[in-house]
């Protein structure tokens, strides 16, 4: 047998105090560990960066084991008989915040962690597990625990890069991994002299090297003292709020991280299809022979991004060739994919214009059509197996656009309109920022401009139900929404930023986060990166493309929800970071919300170019009329869901604007 699953649970209890959801009525929360033994040889595991050189057991098998929760319905009756995986990020659980608008919790247990109960009403049995395999124990994170590949009990060394960026003033050591979260890869040698050190304000900006005596391989320990440590990095001097400091070492002991993609394929599998594990604990969801239909999958961000390699790599087909998922929704993943099934992986940094900008997690392909990258001449697309593709209803926001290079996964290296795949669609939430929670407003002091509120939730659970219509019945979803050459509402940053009006204080970025073709060496392909940093070839340039504004420096294309068609601010995808912390860069994946004036006066006392709020709708009355209407053509369109049009209405009459 090649694979062998036990699964064990430790925990079993109500949820949310009993309640009940609908007719689906009461849930319960299940939570263990699922332990993996594999056979390394079988070519269901092959493909796995390092399995040759993991640990076996005395059967010849790998194994590795992961934290599961599951929430399902008490009555088997009362469910869909559908899974829906939340692919964790960075171990946390984030289904229940933006689908069901709840606190978010690592342990979803009280009422509040149901939210408005959407998932629960619809009947899912909502499950989630660890994939990261780098990722440390605490605050509730679903981890996952991997071998160490070793070469023949020899430590397996390699040229690795670390960056560290620190927000604050005062900070003198950061583990390897520049975070207290995830697993650094030790240094083979804490000789300084071996590993080259180097910082610059911006990252454009050339490196300047930081002399091997100025550092140590070394933390400072609680009581103020400095030991060394092979996976620590200290720097007496202190490191620079905002710059970037890049460390270029040799390290050991890789972990072998491919297996969280084996582990999620294999989970599933059995779920929907066995009875019982390898020791005869009964399938958690089936009864009698009869359990799931169907299995979803949604990830965020980081998460997004595993669901696009999984698909890549051919992981939804099981050992048996059957479907695994059969629908995956990526959410803010952009044009990316996540950087796992390679020697010394770093799953969690994704690149940005000035944060891990050199990370090879943007790489093609990034459409799931396949195309041809004109570039480097290869010809690829994420579905390229019809018999085990599954529907995608990728979405992602106007902050994906800017930072991560969202314009490739509809067009072609030169910035060309290519049609959808046919088992997918692709939509741009307009005006949105990467991370909005539903239950929290603008933040202030993080970014230069307040951050972006706009809740896009209500768009993800219209989604999601056109998701499950068209596994279910091959009811399409709507068309695609998002910005096209053709009609020129993809461009380039400086055209939208000619048209992008000249609001007080605020000035249009110049470009959003350029992609070059990196060579990363000759076996990057096989998961092995032997330069570090990668080269860049400033001559070959992918298009990456932005969505056109209005005059009031909204974008025009995409899915707008009721909040972007009668809007009052500008929201955009982009902002730039705080003064003292290299401010000229953009910040990150955060937006903007630039509110507009309330009247005449107020606009012309500012000088600020965009209508009044009092111009633009006269009364509170008509604003909320004008709400409802925008919401009312979003349901007709299978966009929107009534009670969310509702809840849009009910947030309109709230609002303090002009009488």
């Amino acid at each position: 047998m090649d694979t062998q699953i036990r699964i064990n649970i430790s925990t079993r209890e109500s949820f949310a105090d009993g309640m009940t959801f609908g007719d689906v009525g009461a849930y319960e929360r299940l939570a263990g560990e699922v332990a993996f033994a594999i056979d390394p040889e079988s070519p269901h595991y092959s493909m796995v960066v390092d399995i040759e050189n993991a640990t076996r057991n005395e059967d010849g098998l790998v194994e590795f084991a992961t934290d599961f929760t599951m929430l399902k319905p008490v009555e088997r009756a009362g469910g869909n008989r559908r899974i829906l995986h939340d692919v964790n990020n960075r171990g946390n659980l984030r289904a229940l915040q933006f689908f069901n608008d709840a606190v978010h919790s690592n342990a979803p247990s009280s009422p509040e962690h149901a939210g408005n109960g959407f998932l629960m009403r619809r009947g899912y049995s909502i499950v989630w597990s660890g994939w990261q395999g780098d990722l440390l124990p605490g605050e509730g994170r679903q981890t996952m625990r991997v071998p160490t590949a070793r070469d023949n009990g020899s430590a397996i060394t390699g040229v690795t890069r670390s960056e560290f960026i620190v927000a604050d003033p005062g900070v003198t050591s950061l583990p390897l991994s520049s975070n207290d979260y995830t697993i650094s890869y030790e240094a083979a040698s804490i000789e300084t002299a071996q590993a080259t050190f180097t910082v610059r304000a911006y990252e454009t900006d050339q490196r300047q090297a930081i002399a091997s005596d100025a550092w140590r391989f070394a933390r400072v320990g609680d009581d103020g003292s400095v030991v060394d440590s092979a996976a620590d990095c200290y720097l007496p001097e202190g490191f620079k709020p905002g710059w970037i400091y890049e460390l270029v070492y040799e390290a050991k002991n890789p972990l072998v991280l491919g297996l969280g993609f084996t582990g999620l394929r294999d989970l599933i599998s059995f779920l929907l299809h066995d009875d019982r594990d390898s020791d005869g604990t009964p399938n958690p969801l089936r009864d009698d022979g009869a359990g799931m239909e169907r299995a979803y999958a949604w990830g965020r961000s980081q998460s997004g991004r595993f669901l696009r390699e999984f698909v890549y790599q051919g992981y939804n087909s099981d050992t048996k060739g059957r479907r695994v998922f059969d629908g995956i929704s990526p959410h803010v993943a952009g044009g990316g994919r996540v950087m796992i099934n390679y020697r010394f992986a770093q799953p969690g940094r994704h690149s940005r214009q000035h944060v891990d900008h050199l990370f090879p997690c943007d790489h093609f392909p990034f459409a799931y059509s396949t195309t041809t990258d004109h570039l480097t001449g290869k010809t690829d697309g994420l579905l390229k197996r019809p018999e085990t593709d599954p529907f995608v209803i990728h979405t992602h926001t106007s902050a994906e656009y800017w930072e991560r290079r969202a314009s490739l996964v509809h067009t072609d290296s030169l910035g060309n309109d290519i049609p959808d795949h046919e088992r997918a669609r692709v939509f741009f939430f307009t005006g949105s920022q990467h991370n909005a929670d539903p239950l929290a407003g603008p933040k202030i002091g993080v970014a230069r401009h307040p951050s972006n509120p706009l809740n896009t939730t209500p768009l993800l659970r219209a989604l999601l139900n056109a998701l499950d219509a068209w596994s279910t019945d091959g009811t399409a979803p709507p068309d695609s929404r998002v910005p096209r050459r053709d009609d020129e509402t993809a461009v380039e940053a400086s055209v939208a930023g000619n048209v992008f009006p000249a609001i007080p204080g605020v000035v249009h970025p110049d470009h959003p986060n350029r992609l070059f073709v990196q060579d990363h060496g000759p076996d990057f392909d096989a998961g092995f990166m032997a330069i570090e940093p990668p080269a860049e070839d400033h001559a070959r340039e992918y298009a990456v493309l932005i969505p056109q504004v209005d005059s009031d420096g909204i974008e025009v294309s995409g899915l707008r929800t009721p909040q972007v068609e009668v809007p009052l601010a500008t929201f955009t995808g982009w902002n730039y970071r705080v003064d003292g912390s290299a401010p000229n860069a953009l910040a990150g994946l955060t937006g903007s919300h630039l509110l507009f004036a309330a009247t005449e006066a107020d606009r012309e006392k500012t000088g600020d170019p965009r209508p009044s709020l009092k111009q633009r709708y006269g009364s509170k009355g008509r604003y909320v009329r004008l709400i409802a209407l925008a919401a009312q053509h979003l349901v007709e369109q299978r966009l929107l869901l009534e009670e969310d049009a509702d809840r849009y209405v009910e947030i309109a009459m709230q609002e303090r604007i002009v009488k």
